[in-house]
């Protein structure tokens, strides 16, 4: 690596001022780039001489690639009708489309996957209809790794049917979630009565309005803690330890800035 230094002794007037002024105009030559490895690489190693135990290793998003993960989101729906069998079994709530990604992805169907870990607001609208004549009442929760989130449940009154038309309502909220790199968290629903169902509704007419979906799940970080994700694990002279997520997409490159 090239960088600009003056010799401990004898440096000619014109050196000294070239340096200088570098200086004043923000050309300290302590900054670099780095691409993280691929192929789910969890390290990538920095190599720069100005590295020392000391160092204090300041890294910046300098790519689209780069960029992209401090910055995640997801946006899922369902088009399909989903029912309970039974009133004593939770059930996962599924999804079929997936509208947004960046870093928050769907497996399962059901399971909303973190690539980075944070603090992230997800919002909720579920469809639900009842077919009986009585009210009955479902239950909405969160689970985080198969495990139910304490303090995460919602209970929600559906209307009866009336005059041979199934009673509606919306189910939202948002609720915000702490998670690590790689959990995954999943709606679950239950019923006290299986006239209760996840419906979607076709776009419909007079006036013309679109398809319903019978889910809508939105997912945003709501902290930087994706950040740090890609961070100094260790350093010694000359080289340092860049620790982050399992990588595997190209052009993640990073800049660095050396103080110390």
């Amino acid at each position: 690596m090239m960088f600009r230094v003056l010799p401990p002794f004898g440096a000619d007037p014109r050196g000294i001022s070239e340096v200088v002024n570098g200086l004043m105009n923000g050309k300290s030559n302590n900054t670099g780039t780095i691409t993280l490895a691929t192929g789910g690489a969890l390290t990538t190693t920095l190599y720069d001489e100005r590295i020392s135990p000391d160092t204090k290793i300041i890294l910046i998003p300098f790519s689209a690639a780069a960029y992209a993960d401090q910055i995640p989101f997801g946006g899922f729906q369902d088009t399909t009708d989903q029912t309970a069998a039974s009133t004593t079994t939770a059930y996962a709530i599924t999804y079929n489309t997936t509208d947004f990604s960046n870093g928050v992805t769907l497996s399962n169907s059901s399971r909303i996957n973190f690539k980075n870990a944070g603090t992230y607001n997800i919002q909720f609208s579920i469809q639900f209809q009842n077919t009986d004549t009585q009210i009955h009442d479902v239950d909405v929760w969160f689970r985080k790794n198969g495990s139910d989130i304490a303090g995460s449940n919602s209970q929600f009154s559906i209307p009866n049917s009336h005059g041979g038309t199934p009673g509606h309502l919306i189910a939202a909220l948002n609720f915000f979630v702490s998670v690590a790199a790689n959990d995954y968290i999943e709606l679950m629903w239950a019923t006290t009565n299986t006239a209760v169902t996840i419906e979607q509704i076709p776009a419909q007419t007079s006036p013309t309005r679109p398809a319903t979906p019978s889910v809508i799940v939105t997912v945003s970080c709501v902290s930087m803690a994706s950040i740090a994700n890609v961070y100094v694990s260790s350093q010694t002279q000359g080289s340092a330890t860049i620790s982050h997520f399992a990588n595997s997409t190209a052009d993640k490159t990073f800049a660095y800035v050396l103080v110390g």
